[in-house]
């Protein structure tokens, strides 16, 4: 019984030793679990927005072919705020790809004239390249009508931008889209209307709705232009509201129509359209966007 009680008290002591040792261990050093050989570091999600994509194909109006910035009545793609290979203008593709690269790699499909019901057509060209970044710039010609009457409904002009969109997307679900706001009509309208030439070139059609009868100041001109202006606010709000829907869409937050195009920026031609100085602030405006980190 003496020898048993030995070799029991023997035991205990070793027990209650490891569990002192084991407890000393937890108590001075970390207690958690070591890692498994085989244990990697979890890869970094690829981000959904790539500030530097590789190649961008451009959809849109006469301000994305340059209209009027070299020549009058003229597009002069080459000025594109988008694609241009102007030095002048530093366009969005040359800063994103490099001058070399951007002639390569980006494509202009708009239209001199385009409404929004165009951009479907259009963007099924654009997907036919395959660019990491499609530019929209649309909208003002849906306002610039003959009449007030006659502009776009904003309906329309949202399932219109839902269907380019849908166009893209079922095409390239990873492609990136920057979405430029609808310029502020009225503005342009009261920088243009003191030069004697810009009005005369206006009466060839330019943007009725808001430019025409240049000086009437009465209370129909002032309702008409009105009408005007907060259509183009209503299709801004589209613009936002549909790009906001999709994780790889910027909008520019309303850059564009905020922008306050002075003399130098319009065409000299016809003080509406952007100058090769507009343009290069336009390219600014999407290239801020583009490379931000966030929306």
């Amino acid at each position: 019984m003496r020898k048993r009680s030995h070799r029991s008290r023997v035991v205990v002591a070793v027990a209650v030793a490891t569990a002192l040792g084991v407890a000393g261990c937890d108590a001075v050093g970390d207690n958690s679990p070591a890692p498994s050989a085989s244990a990697e570091p979890s890869p970094r999600p690829t981000p959904l927005w790539d500030r530097s994509p590789s190649s961008v194909a451009a959809v849109g109006d006469s301000i994305t072919r340059g209209f009027d910035a070299c020549d009058v009545l003229t597009d002069c793609p080459e000025a594109s705020w988008a694609t241009g290979a102007s030095p002048e203008v530093d366009s969005l593709a040359v800063r994103l790809l490099g001058r070399a690269k951007a002639a390569e790699r980006s494509w202009n499909y708009a239209v001199t004239g385009a409404r929004m019901a165009d951009l479907p057509g259009q963007m099924t060209q654009a997907v036919r390249r395959k660019p990491q970044l499609v530019t929209v710039m649309a909208g003002a010609n849906d306002a610039c009508r003959a009449s007030t009457a006659a502009m776009t409904p904003v309906s329309g002009f949202r399932s219109d931008f839902e269907d380019a969109l849908r166009t893209l997307r079922e095409a390239l679900p990873k492609a990136q889209v920057f979405v430029a706001s609808v310029p502020n009509l009225k503005r342009l309208w009261s920088q243009g209307r003191n030069s004697p030439l810009g009005k005369q070139v206006w009466q060839l059609g330019i943007c009725p709705s808001m430019l025409g009868d240049a000086d009437a100041l009465d209370s129909a001109a002032t309702l008409r232009r009105d009408t005007v202006q907060k259509r183009v606010e209503d299709y801004n709000k589209v613009l936002k509201e549909v790009c906001a829907q999709d994780k790889r869409c910027r909008y520019d937050g309303g850059a564009v129509y905020d922008y306050h195009f002075g003399t130098a920026q319009l065409s000299r031609w016809d003080y509406f359209h952007p100058s090769v100085n507009g343009q290069a602030r336009l390219a600014e405006i999407a290239y801020r966007t583009v490379t931000a980190k966030g929306p």
